[in-house]
């Protein structure tokens, strides 16, 4: 059953987030040699901390031989290094490094200049009212990728990368 609030439906939400993605994916995301996967992966690791292949596989939802190749392409490219996973001496965890940080940064960077540009293409009122709106729906979008990131690791039985992170801290 679809909800609805004010005439308003669940379809409009739906609606509205799939086209910030397209707005997202089609003309914001950097366009570099490195890909959506590897910029993904930089990104995860940035935001999260040193992880093992197999927990990257999982978030990037890719399998693991694949990620193994891209983490070694992105070694390649001095982005990311392995360090020895302090909880299991026989592991390795992925961790980024300042070039990659560096990296992302600049990659940021470039989104949000487009961004700002197309919201000063538009009229005053209109991005006031899209301020507004985000100011609101900006704490669910996070909480909505959060659980889609907590069902997913369920899903595949794999422990998210904040609990790895957090369980190689708690053996040191």
């Amino acid at each position: 059953m679809e909800q609805s609030y004010r005439g308003v439906s669940r379809e409009n939400a739906i609606e509205g987030l799939e086209e910030a993605a397209i707005l997202m994916v089609r003309h914001l995301a950097v366009r570099s040699a490195l890909g959506l996967t590897a910029n993904l992966t930089l990104g995860t690791l940035n935001r999260e901390g040193p992880a093992r292949v197999t927990t990257l596989a999982v978030a990037a939802n890719i399998g693991q031989p694949a990620m193994t190749e891209l983490v070694q392409r992105l070694e390649r490219q001095s982005l990311v290094t392995r360090v020895d996973d302090p909880g299991d001496g026989r592991a390795a965890l992925v961790t980024v490094t300042n070039a990659g940080r560096a990296l992302l940064d600049d990659q940021r960077r470039d989104r949000r200049d487009r961004m700002a540009e197309m919201l000063a293409a538009l009229p005053a009122d209109e991005e006031v009212t899209l301020t507004l709106a985000m100011h609101v729906a900006l704490p669910i979008i996070r909480r909505l990728i959060d659980d889609a990131q907590k069902s997913r690791t369920q899903t595949n039985g794999d422990t998210p990368i904040s609990q790895s992170r957090t369980s190689a801290r708690n053996c040191r």
